[in-house]
């Protein structure tokens, strides 16, 4: 399944619903983080109109979902 394009607030929102919530925000950069309980998962995301792909990839690694995972929060 291929990335979507998207905006950073919908990648936001779709985060929030597998469990992330916000730290902070510095300009148009968004923290989060989620408290697992093996460890604490944070991600940086950039409020932009559309996200790179590799900006994507980056943050889904991170946030350890996959693709179609992802495509279901949205």
């Amino acid at each position: 399944m291929k990335l979507p394009v998207i905006s950073g607030k919908e990648t936001l929102k779709a985060l929030e619903r597998a469990g992330f919530v916000v730290v902070r925000q510095r300009g148009s950069h968004i923290r989060i983080k989620k408290v697992t309980s093996e460890k604490v998962i944070k991600i940086t995301i950039p409020l932009h109109e559309t996200l790179d792909r590799g900006t994507l990839k980056s943050i889904l690694r991170n946030a350890e979902l996959t693709v179609e995972e992802f495509v279901d929060l949205l």
